[in-house]
């Protein structure tokens, strides 16, 4: 399995974190896929490609609590979102009145 998760990096008490795609299996720092962006807290700068976040989110990849939200503040998230929902064929109207029937 695949997470989008951050990688700490810099020095004490000035760091800042790369967003990677890297196996769960992985420790924290440990060797990764692919580098997605960068997150700067100390100034709170955020650099996502936003084409290589939403293949990986595509694919399958899930992210942790804080890329999840770094990457709903980038709007990706709703990007997802919204091309699930639209992916989905609706039911026509026959349909539901077919499974109604049965019940």
């Amino acid at each position: 399995m695949v997470k989008l998760r951050l990688k700490r990096m810099g020095k004490k008490k000035a760091v800042f974190y790369r967003i990677v795609a890297i196996d769960a299996r992985v420790k924290r720092d440990g060797e990764y896929i692919e580098l997605i962006g960068t997150y700067n807290p100390i100034n709170g700068d955020v650099k996502i490609n936003q084409d290589l976040a939403y293949k990986w989110l595509s694919i399958g990849a899930k992210p942790s609590d804080t890329v999840r939200n770094l990457l709903s503040k980038e709007g990706l998230m709703t990007k997802l979102h919204n091309e699930k929902r639209v992916a989905k064929p609706a039911k026509s109207t026959k349909a539901k009145a077919a499974d109604s029937t049965k019940v």
